[in-house]
């Protein structure tokens, strides 16, 4: 297994696997993980990688440089439906762009597959972790984000609005967000007025989960709670941050602008 693991991350020239690993819980784990072993597939003809059957939650750290200041953090959770994480196409390629704009980021490995409640934990226990090794870790803990692409997503919200919140949040074509047919915020997540300000972004051809864009949104906007939402019209889900040929494929450039003008993220030099 561990050979075949190896094979397919460097298949994938995923430089931020050089970090390691960091075990989130030590024996005291609340709930449980998979009833079988952790396994990793590819399909090659997207270039995903997949992991699934996670019973070990870990987060990888990955600073950004060596900054004279602490920077940013940004934990970075991939979609997949609760199922599988697509670790590389919502995960590493992630933590290079992050580190890329002077932003240290930690890639969450949750439970997987069908444990909403233990990826919940796993995502609440990377924010309390990342706060208590903020020192060691050079980074701000008054600026510590979290990423989320489609179930990373709803889980980023889910986070957003528990008792271990980040200070800033992103969703990317998240999902599972409205009541079925509405665009209404499920019960289960509620916004408050301490809930962090969020950067969304969807395609109105998602139509799945587009709502789930909208529901969060308007949640957010009742409290005063800032929040820069991007519709575009055409792009799908599942696109990271790929290039396409639709303007969606622009949104890294705007989630930076977004980041540098909200404070989360300070110009070199200054």
């Amino acid at each position: 297994m561990k050979n075949s693991i190896v094979a397919l991350m460097l298949a994938g020239n995923l430089s931020s696997m050089a970090q390691t690993e960091i075990p989130l819980w030590d024996g005291d784990m609340p709930g449980l993980g998979a009833k079988i072993p952790e396994a990793v597939s590819s399909n090659t003809k997207k270039n995903v990688i997949r992991i699934t059957n996670v019973s070990q939650p870990t987060l990888t750290f990955s600073p950004a440089g060596k900054p004279e200041t602490p920077s940013p953090l940004v934990i970075v959770c991939p979609g997949g439906g609760y199922n599988i994480l697509a670790h590389n196409l919502e995960g590493t390629e992630v933590v290079d762009w992050l580190n890329s704009i002077g932003i240290s980021a930690a890639l969450l490995k949750y439970r997987v597959p069908n444990n909403r409640m233990g990826a919940l934990e796993d995502a609440r226990r990377a924010i309390r972790m990342a706060r208590k090794n903020s020192d060691d870790w050079n980074i701000d803990p008054k600026r510590i984000g979290m990423i989320g692409f489609s179930a990373g997503g709803h889980l980023t919200a889910a986070c957003s609005n528990s008792p271990d919140r980040p200070d800033f949040s992103m969703l990317i074509y998240p999902a599972y967000l409205n009541k079925k047919g509405t665009a209404e915020l499920v019960g289960e997540i509620q916004v408050d007025g301490k809930t962090p300000p969020a950067f969304i972004v969807q395609t109105r051809d998602d139509h799945k989960y587009y709502r789930s864009s909208l529901a969060y949104a308007t949640a957010l906007d009742s409290k005063g709670i800032p929040a820069e939402l991007h519709l575009f019209s055409k792009g799908g889900h599942g696109y990271g941050l790929r290039p396409s040929k639709h303007p969606v494929s622009q949104w890294p450039q705007l989630c930076e602008a977004w980041l540098l003008e909200s404070g989360f993220l300070v110009p070199p030099g200054r």
